[in-house]
């Protein structure tokens, strides 16, 4: 412990290594970091039991993972590479976009993905994506990640970082998380009071179905007190025989004076509906997804489908798989030779069509423009002899 707090209030200015974040290593050196929360109980009460937030987890996973990628080097696009092979089939189990969809719906679930390189001689030849609620980060004596272990069972296996590797063994996607240094935020997580509020409306919704869709009642005892026996008697005749939907619209029987007074507690009493559709909604707001792309109804944000979609897509979907793939790229480039970007195709993207054909349009009437500038406004770079022309007139003035 001495040893870590006179390594850290000692560097060097002009060490390159960050001094603040090896403060997270004073009490955190070699032990594995838990995640705060429960990954287990958002996925059994969110996505496996609420509706809004499985479609919502689906829609954005599968909308991200369907887009086409673009790799580039030095300007200029491959359309064969071996990091495009090994996208289009990380695994002998899993396709592309398979395996893409489980990286962005444990992001969406836990904040946090995990993606495990197989290989031979430091070029990477299979790609897996593991379950975040199995990995723990084994923090260093800089703050930075050392290890990770993944635990299933009793097992253990350890993934040791910064050993020369060109590719490290594990890349860790994360969601911002103002509070924490290691793990991201997920956004099931923001919305767990809405999460709850929707799945008890559910709840209070089914068991009113099961009462014969009628509120409860009172059973009044008129001028007398039953003792324990005859309160436990009629306590069970009750749940035994006028309880459950099988007993739905079943006649009452009373004797020894005994009344039933129905209670009426309406939904609009309870503003019920209301309160259902608002935490919707919030669930919504939380992944970024519109509301009316989750047939939820009450939100008029945006004019028509269409709208919504394109603002789903910029909004949501892209930014999304620009962080990933860049963080994919500048992980699996090493392993490759080279530097490589990777990035998605927007004009692949049907929902954007009317955007990109504005801007081609908007670009070609720009006559001050030259044909390379408007290729570089639309995104596909210089033209090939355009780069070699500028590569050799960049090596005559060095010269």
């Amino acid at each position: 412990m001495l040893t870590t707090l006179t390594r850290w209030f000692r560097a060097s200015p002009e060490a390159k290594a960050s001094r603040a974040h090896s403060a997270a290593a004073f009490f955190l050196e070699g032990r594995a970091v838990w995640t705060p929360r429960d990954y287990a109980a958002l996925s059994r009460e969110g996505f496996q039991k609420n509706a809004v937030v499985h479609r919502a987890v689906r829609l954005v996973a599968e909308s991200a993972a369907s887009l086409p990628l673009c790799l580039r080097q030095d300007g200029r696009e491959l359309a064969v590479h071996p990091l495009l092979s090994l996208l289009s089939r990380p695994n002998a189990r899993e396709g592309g976009q398979r395996f893409l969809e489980s990286v962005y719906g444990h992001l969406m679930v836990s904040g946090n993905a995990y993606v495990e390189a197989v290989g031979v001689d430091g070029a990477p030849s299979e790609l897996y994506a593991l379950r975040p609620d199995r990995m723990r980060v084994v923090p260093g004596g800089d703050g930075w990640p050392c290890a990770y272990e993944y635990h299933v069972g009793s097992e253990t296996v350890r993934f040791a970082m910064g050993q020369g590797e060109a590719v490290p063994s594990i890349l860790h996607l994360t969601l911002f998380h103002p509070a924490d240094d290691h793990y991201g935020l997920s956004p099931m997580e923001a919305a767990a009071t809405a999460l709850d509020i929707h799945n008890a409306a559910g709840a209070w919704n089914k068991a009113l179905l099961d009462n014969a869709a009628r509120p409860s009642g009172a059973l009044v005892v008129g001028g007398a007190t039953l003792t324990d026996a005859q309160f436990e008697r009629l306590k069970g005749e009750l749940e035994a025989n006028y309880q459950g939907a099988s007993n739905a619209g079943r006649p009452l029987l009373l004797e020894g004076g005994l009344d039933w007074r129905p209670l009426s507690l309406s939904p609009k009493d309870m503003d019920f509906v209301e309160t259902k559709a608002s935490a919707a909604r919030e669930i919504a707001l939380a992944f970024g997804v519109p509301p009316l792309l989750l047939g939820l109804p009450g939100d008029n944000t945006h004019a028509n489908y269409a709208e919504a979609n394109r603002a789903f897509y910029r909004q949501t979907v892209i930014p999304l798989v620009k962080r990933t793939t860049e963080a994919l790229a500048q992980w699996l480039s090493p392993g490759f030779g080279g530097t490589l970007q990777l990035e998605p195709d927007l004009d692949a993207i049907e929902a954007l069509a009317g955007e990109r054909e504005s801007l081609w349009r908007r670009v070609s009437a720009a006559s001050f423009l030259s044909d390379d500038e408007k290729r570089e406004a639309v995104g596909y770079g210089r033209s090939p002899t355009a780069r070699a022309a500028k590569g050799k007139q960049v090596r005559s003035i060095r010269e």
